[in-house]
């Protein structure tokens, strides 16, 4: 008898979403005539059991189109915003999957899809995931989809930055996605040309930065290129974040709210910290700084070719893990096949650079400045 699946977006948009819902629906139903449903909005739309049927007219045309026709959010099923309060819903999800009849629920999502997905599989729920993500750092796959995307994005704007600061004279700071993890800059930042690339993984100093852009100007050059991502942070950044946290974890049930609160003030002040570096170069080099922030511009728009055959391998590769009795786990690339990875290896886990990457190494022989 012919099984059904449900499938949600969680988290951030990212490129590729709709090509790995149309190849999930499509090899469901045309392989294993399946039935196949969206849930609206991520975990919310399952809680609230908000449907849509993605049938062959849903799912025609959507191949290339950015974003996800099932729309997403950012809420946990434990942790449900609702009047107000914070309110534990994993129950209403279990309610919605038995009541949908579903032989399995797909989240497409990174690291934070996982650990929720993990939790619906401890009590009892067929849920498998899909690594979608722009920043490339979710643990145990090859890549992620959006990657291929945001870094072509990221890489063409380093590039159209290039002309403005050697006309100008001046020093491009271009701020990249990747909170934790600096794959997007350093990718974007080698096949763009960056003179200094500064990602989380690698503490930078300020002085060495500056340092590096004076010796280029010594060297005749009168501008740089600067890629860092959104979480790259100074020595003392580091270790004042370092000793929040530590103060946090370590804090009596008195001073956690204050606790709480200092940390919470460093990454509201966190906002401001291109823009604070920038100011600090341009002090110590005497050369005018600009700020560009890509933003949410490197996950919007039409996916790559590459990121639309990887969404298409994992979706059909989804379908053929269900129809096995397979779920507990994330769908995997890996190499030119995939891998069903459990969730238990993949929940609270993330990808970062290591500082002897190969990509690390090349932008250390091309002479780029890592900041240390």
């Amino acid at each position: 008898m012919p099984g059904s699946i449900g499938i949600l977006t969680a988290g951030g948009d990212s490129p590729g979403l709709n090509a790995a819902i149309r190849a999930i629906g499509k090899a469901a139903q045309r392989s294993h005539g399946m039935h196949v449903i969206g849930f609206r909005d991520g975990f919310r739309g399952l809680i609230q059991n908000r449907t849509v049927r993605l049938d062959s007219d849903t799912l025609s045309g959507i191949l290339t189109k950015g974003g996800t026709i099932l729309g997403t959010s950012r809420d946990k099923p434990h942790k449900m915003l609702l009047d107000g309060k914070i309110v534990d819903m994993t129950s209403a999800c279990l309610e919605t999957f038995a009541e949908n009849q579903l032989d399995a629920l797909v989240c497409l999502g990174g690291s934070g899809t996982a650990k929720n997905a993990l939790r619906l599989k401890q009590r009892g729920m067929s849920i498998l995931t899909l690594p979608k993500t722009i920043d490339n750092d979710v643990w145990g796959t090859d890549t992620t989809f959006g990657f291929d995307t945001a870094l072509n994005i990221a890489t063409e704007a380093i590039d159209r930055l290039h002309s403005t600061a050697h006309s100008h004279h001046r020093i491009v700071v271009v701020e990249l996605m990747g909170h934790n993890a600096g794959w997007l800059a350093l990718g974007a930042g080698i096949a763009g040309g960056a003179d200094v690339i500064l990602i989380p993984e690698i503490p930078y100093d300020v002085d060495r930065v500056a340092a590096s852009i004076l010796v280029r100007k010594a060297g005749g050059s009168s501008f740089s290129i600067v890629a860092v991502s959104e979480g790259a942070m100074s020595w003392e950044e580091a270790a004042r974040l370092a000793k929040l946290e530590a103060r946090q974890d370590s804090a009596k049930a008195g001073e956690r709210e204050a606790a709480e609160a200092d940390l919470a003030a460093f990454w509201a002040d966190r906002k401001y910290a291109t823009e604070r570096l920038t100011q600090e170069l341009e002090k110590r080099t005497g050369l005018e700084g600009r700020v560009t922030i890509l933003g949410h511009v490197q996950r919007g728009g039409i996916p790559s070719p590459a990121d639309r055959l990887l969404a298409t391998r994992l979706g059909a590769a989804c379908s053929e893990y269900i129809a096995a009795g397979t779920t507990g786990v994330m769908v995997a690339a890996r190499g030119n096949g995939t891998e069903p990875v459990p969730l238990e290896d993949v929940a609270g886990k993330t990808k970062t650079v290591p500082v002897d990457d190969p990509l690390v190494g090349t932008a250390r022989r091309l002479g780029i400045s890592l900041g240390d």
